[in-house]
């Protein structure tokens, strides 16, 4: 039996420490490789000289419409004058600070204020945007026309604004580009709405004299803070196409034709996304190493038509996700057990989920809610837990007899599985017995384990003392060597029928478990330090309780199995003496 949970060990640590290189394998997973995205300190630099640069020219805050015009080859504004220099346009909310430029009416910067990254200089605000890559910025328009898609980039639109604070006296803003080209006889116009108190942005385009279809882009990495090197989540770009999930990160450009619901850039715990109303395929472009590019293509404009499409720009909140009602809680990777089981540990996750964040409101501490939340899962297996102990316990009873049949029928491999079986049938015990719970339980964990890895719950959520950050690891890794000290003490107690081959190979899982998890955010580790000392506790208890009852069998005969392993303890010793004397 204990080879039998050696091998499930074996076959469980493969599937955690294995699960990244498997998805790299399967090309659902880009490689490792250096990253290329700028860091927060960087774009914090460059807004900072940009809106020094930009200070006299920037769209000021104020409750009358501000108005500016076009300014390149071919461009006219109608009469009303030109636009000399590029313009940065500014929308502040209660969630989010958004700049735009004039120059092709893109994003240029999107500000998370209740999220927040840390720098050499200090925690700054999440940046969601990248500056650099294939794109001008996020919400770019691209045709099949090279020299228009570059006019559309690279002239400046004119800019109309409401209001750029909002706040509950004022809780919608909107922002006009347009743009008109007399030459092309080309026009086209950006209609932007905000809403206080939420990260959806209403977009509407409208455009005359395009005869291709147009493509909207979220630009390159919009909505990667960090790409998360780990075992579960798939960083990169995600659709939701004729109802089908796709989180892809293709080697080259991926259209995905059909009913588009969204099209997404994402990482960990954010994510960008279009949803458009009425779109004909989904994109996905690799540009290079870790930079991805993602957007959603329109057919071809009819006079009078709008391509009519929101934005989202922000975290991974369940709720908020779940909320817009297009399946976007999807892009939360609850993990899978093994293949085809995605569907099982996302059943089992979701109610885990809910009672995480239930707890969550009456402890306002995660680290309390996690060692609670693990008392209440051990609690429900503990008939599991109980039968797993009796079942090792019989095992290790009758292991003498066990030893006795393979060794008269060790040459006969048929013989030897028919007396195993009756010996275990005469006996009542099931040899997997102690394996089967496990089983049971792996997609609980599973379902707990991405849970905690994944939730942006966790992030910067501290616990107590030198534990600032759930997400991250143990800073003095004091957990992973008191987890590590669990393992012990829990091999020591837990009843074994392993040679001593065998028991000297487990003697090397705690300082393996306790290395592997170093690595692993401090969450994780109180949960598995959490449950190792609730384990301990339970078969203490146990022992104390039923273990006495355990040693003898039914019709008596564990009894006979019982006499035997004394007698043999017997002549051993009386070999001994006899050696000593």
């Amino acid at each position: 039996m204990e080879k039998r949970v050696i091998v499930f060990l074996i076959v469980s640590l493969a599937v955690i420490i294995g699960y990244d290189y498997l998805l790299k394998g399967m090309g659902l997973l880009p490689p490792s490789e250096p990253v290329q995205v700028a860091t927060n300190t960087q774009v914090a630099e460059r807004q900072s000289a940009g809106s020094e640069n930009a200070s006299a020219q920037s769209v000021s805050p104020a409750s009358s419409t501000q108005t500016s015009s076009p300014s390149a080859p071919g461009a006219s504004d109608g009469g009303t004058g030109t636009v000399k220099e590029e313009q940065t346009i500014e929308v502040d909310t209660d969630l989010f600070r958004a700049k735009f430029s004039n120059r092709g009416g893109v994003l240029k910067s999107w500000e998370l204020k209740r999220y927040t990254t840390s720098t050499d200089q200090g925690p700054v605000p999440v940046q969601l945007v990248y500056a650099g890559g294939r794109f001008k910025g996020p919400l770019s328009l691209v045709t099949t026309d090279q020299s228009v898609t570059s006019d559309l980039g690279s002239a400046l639109y004119q800019v109309t604004q409401d209001i750029s604070h909002l706040d509950s006296a004022h809780p919608t803003g909107h922002i006009t580009f347009r743009y008109h080209d007399t030459q092309r006889n080309m026009e086209v116009e950006k209609e932007l709405t905000f809403h206080h108190g939420s990260y959806v942005v209403d977009i509407a385009v409208r455009t005359q004299g395009l005869a291709t279809p147009v493509d909207v882009t979220l630009g390159t990495n919009f909505g990667i803070v960090e790409w998360g090197e780990g075992f579960i989540g798939l960083m990169g770009s995600a659709s939701l196409v004729d109802d089908k999930v796709l989180k892809e990160t293709p080697d080259g450009e991926a259209e995905r034709k059909g009913d588009v619901k969204w099209s997404a850039i994402q990482d960990k715990y954010f994510l960008s996304v279009l949803m458009p109303k009425k779109a004909m395929s989904a994109l996905a472009k690799k540009e290079g190493d870790k930079l991805v590019s993602a957007g959603v293509r329109f057919p071809a404009p009819t006079p009078g038509s709008t391509m009519t499409m929101q934005l989202y720009a922000g975290p991974k909140e369940y709720d908020t996700l779940k909320g817009l009602n297009v399946g976007l809680e999807d892009t939360i990777d609850f993990g899978w057990f093994v293949f085809g089981s995605w569907a099982l540990v996302k059943a089992v996750a979701k109610p885990i989920f809910y009672v995480l964040r239930f707890l969550y409101e009456f402890t306002h501490n995660y680290g309390v809610t996690i060692i609670l939340l693990t008392m209440l899962i051990k609690l429900m297996f503990v008939p599991l837990q109980y039968k797993s102990y009796k079942s090792m316990k019989q095992m290790q009873v009758i292991q003498p007899k066990v030893l006795a049949i393979q060794n008269k029928f060790k040459d006969d491999r048929e013989r030897l599985n028919k007396e195993l079986i009756k010996l275990y049938k005469d006996h009542r015990v099931n040899p997997v017995g102690g394996c089967l719970p496990m089983v049971l339980q792996m997609p609980v964990f599973v379902a707990l384990f991405n849970i905690l890895y994944m939730t942006i719950d966790l992030r910067q959520a501290p616990f107590m003392l030198w534990i600032k950050d759930l997400s991250v690891q143990d800073p003095y890794y004091v957990l992973p060597i008191i987890m590590g000290a669990t393992m012990v003490i829990q091999q020591k107690i837990t009843p074994t029928t392993m040679d001593p081959t065998q028991a000297k190979i487990m003697l090397f899982l705690p300082v393996f478990m306790t290395f592997l998890f170093v690595n692993f955010p401090a969450g994780l580790v109180l949960y598995w330090l959490t449950n190792n000392t609730l384990t301990i506790t339970q078969q203490v208890v146990t022992e104390r309780l039923f273990g006495k009852k355990w040693q003898v069998a039914p019709e008596g005969a564990d009894a006979a199995a019982i006499e035997d392993s004394k007698e043999q303890k017997s002549n051993g010793k009386r070999r001994n003496a006899s050696a000593t004397e």
